[in-house]
Parts: C-alpha cells; structure tokens; sequence
C-alpha cells in the first residue's frame, strides 16, 4: 500500500514540477529582453497592489467554495511570488531566485515542524504544535524584544485586532469582552454592519477608530513586557 502511495505521489509531484517550470520559463520569458514591456518594468515596490488584489480575489474563491475559481486565483497569487523571485534574479544586490525561496521555506517547514522531521518533540495535536512554536519562532529571530514584533503594520484592522489581541493574551493582557457577545459568526456579523453603518451616521471611520483603539491596547501590552519603562 504504502509502495503504491508513494509512487503515486512521485510520478504527480513530477507532472507538476513539470507545468511549475513552464510558468517560472513563462515569467522569465515575459521580463526578458524582447518579451512585455509593461513586465520588464515592474518593481517589487510597484506589484504590491497586486499582490494585495489578488490575495483578497483568492480569499473570496475560498469562501465561495468555486474549485475553478480556487484554481484561477491560486494561480494568480503563484503568478505574483514566482513575478517577485525573477525581478530579485535580475536586481544587483538580490541576486536570488525562486529556487532560493523554495529552499529557504523548506528548512523554515523542517525547523518548524520537529515532531515530523525527526526532532526531539513530539505532538499529537494542535494545540500542542502551537505551544511550542513561539519557542522555535524566538530562537530564529532573537532579534525580536516583543510578542508585537513581526505583526504587518499592513494589515486590515479587524484582522490587525485579532492578531494583536492573540498575542496580548501571552503577556496577561485582556480586553473586556462585550456584555452581550455574539452565540455565532451571523450574529457577529450582524453586529459589526450595525456597528459600522452606526458610525458611518455619524460620520465617523470605523477602520480608522479601530485600528485606534489597537494601537492603545498594543501600548498596555508593551507596558506589561516592560513595566519599568527601561
């Protein structure tokens, strides 16, 4: 059984390497001398937008359940990184390629992932795993004073606020939850539009309050890491 899995697995895994090459050739192709102008002149800097754009188009084919939507978009994000790795390839001072990226994510996998590769842990759920990633994640990046640190600035602030309040709960910080919170994801929902169309009423931005409001709660939480103020 297992024989069969893994040559089932080999022969697929080598089908797609192949069309994978295809579309890093593509790319390369496109940035090249003599390929697409509007390619050949693009930035890191100047995809971001796009890739932004095209994060949220994946995110609505999930939640749509659409596989050909699935398909498409998941392309379009593939599209973007491997559009990134060629213009690093080409730029003095990158000088990497998605081959660098791809060896650089599995070592970061394999390191994270102890329990599977090899290491001296062991879990048998995910809450397990996720105790002792922030132990793996601080021996990679010593650098980092602050459960904040690593958060992007970037991100909506509903999602900002989430991320945020995960982590202040590892420092005992905690936010007082609503008198009446929510019994679903509809009702949640619900709740929020309320809330937003009410401050759209008032003319006030509910994005803006928000992230606001994130910004107090991250400092009661650099506060709690350093209550001296050193």
């Amino acid at each position: 059984m297992s024989d069969i899995r893994h040559g089932s697995m080999t022969e697929s895994t080598a089908r797609e390497t192949t069309r994978l090459d295809e579309l890093i050739d593509t790319v390369a192709l496109l940035r090249a001398p003599g390929g697409c102008p509007w390619d050949a002149e693009q930035t890191h800097e100047s995809l971001v937008q796009y890739l932004v754009e095209e994060s949220w188009e994946l995110i609505d084919a999930i939640e749509s359940g659409d596989r050909d939507e699935m398909i498409e978009e998941l392309g379009d994000v593939l599209y973007q990184v491997l559009f990134h790795a060629d213009i690093a390839a080409h730029t003095a001072g990158e000088d990497f390629d998605i081959q660098d990226v791809a060896a650089h994510m599995t070592a970061k996998m394999v390191s994270r992932h102890p329990h599977v590769f090899g290491g001296d842990r062991t879990a048998e759920t995910a809450d397990d795993v996720v105790s002792f990633w922030d132990e793996l994640k601080a021996d990679e990046k010593p650098h980092r004073t602050s459960v904040l640190d690593g958060i992007p600035r970037g991100m909506p602030a509903l999602a900002l606020a989430q991320k945020v309040l995960g982590k202040a709960e590892k420092v005992d910080v905690r936010v007082t939850d609503a008198s009446e919170p929510p019994a679903t994801e509809a009702e949640l929902g619900r709740t929020l539009l309320a809330l937003v169309a009410s401050a759209r009423s008032q003319g006030l931005d509910a994005e803006r309050a928000l992230r606001h409001a994130v910004r107090g709660l991250e400092d009661d939480v650099r506060s709690a890491e350093d209550p001296a103020g050193t």
